[in-house]
Formats: structure tokens, sequence, C-alpha cells
């Protein structure tokens, strides 16, 4: 099966972001390939997104905070843009928005809802690129 590369951008790439990533690569591993970037990176993950990550039993041992600009964005077959701004970039790829609160500077139980409401956006991307991606039958 058909593997699609998604890019998930927020701003500073150390909550929204790195939350999607990991819930994408832990439930559509076999659909999708997930890296995530900010468009003014922090540095470092937030530890309450570390924390209600690992309540899902996803790690984010490894992840680093990033920036846009040290991917090709050509590269990808659609990005996510988490930011709540335009995205700032040209790109030939399809760019589509969710708009989630931030959470940085706040307290777990955001991190949490916000985690939740990424959780159910991203299952529905992983059910609609497995539906985009399964053979035709032939009637």
């Amino acid at each position: 099966m058909r593997r699609f590369r998604v890019l998930f951008v927020c701003i500073g790439n150390s909550c929204r972001s790195q939350m999607a990533e990991g819930l994408a690569r832990a439930y559509g591993s076999d659909i999708l390939e997930a890296e995530s970037a900010g468009l003014s990176p922090c540095g470092v993950i937030f530890p309450p997104t570390i924390e209600v990550m690992l309540e899902r039993n996803i790690r984010m041992e490894g992840a680093e905070s990033k920036g846009v600009e040290a991917e090709s964005l050509a590269g990808f077959d659609l990005i996510i843009n988490l930011s709540g701004w335009k995205f700032p970039y040209p790109t030939t790829t399809p760019v589509r928005t969710w708009l989630v609160s931030d959470p940085f500077g706040h307290d777990v139980e955001i991190h949490r809802a916000i985690r939740d409401q990424i959780e159910a956006l991203v299952r529905e991307l992983i059910a609609e690129l497995r539906h985009k991606a399964a053979p035709r039958r032939k009637v």
C-alpha cells in the first residue's frame, strides 16, 4: 500500500505538531510517514506535551524541535498547518489548516484537551488516506 508523506507544522514545534506527528506515527505508520516542524522552532519539546503523549504510550525520546526550513516541502504529499497563521511558504504541496489552540505555556489539562482534539483529527486523516490508497474493486 502506498504511504503518504505528511508534514505537521505549528509555531514552535514543541506541542501541537509534535503531538500530531507522534499520534500519526503510532496509529497510521502503515499509511503515512509523519514529520513535524515549526515556523519559529523553540528548540525543545514542552514537558506537558511529553507527559500527555505518554498517557497514550507514545514516547517522545529523540523528538526535536526543528524549523520548516530544514524540510524539503516538495517531498511531502500533504502539509497540515496547525499554526493558526496562513502558511507562509510557497509550495505546490497541498496545505490543510487545522484550527487547534496553542497549549504552550498552559497546564497539563489544556495539553490533554488539545491532544485529544489532535488525536481525533489524526484518526480522521488516517482513515481518509487509507480509503484513498485502497485498491478499487471492479464490479
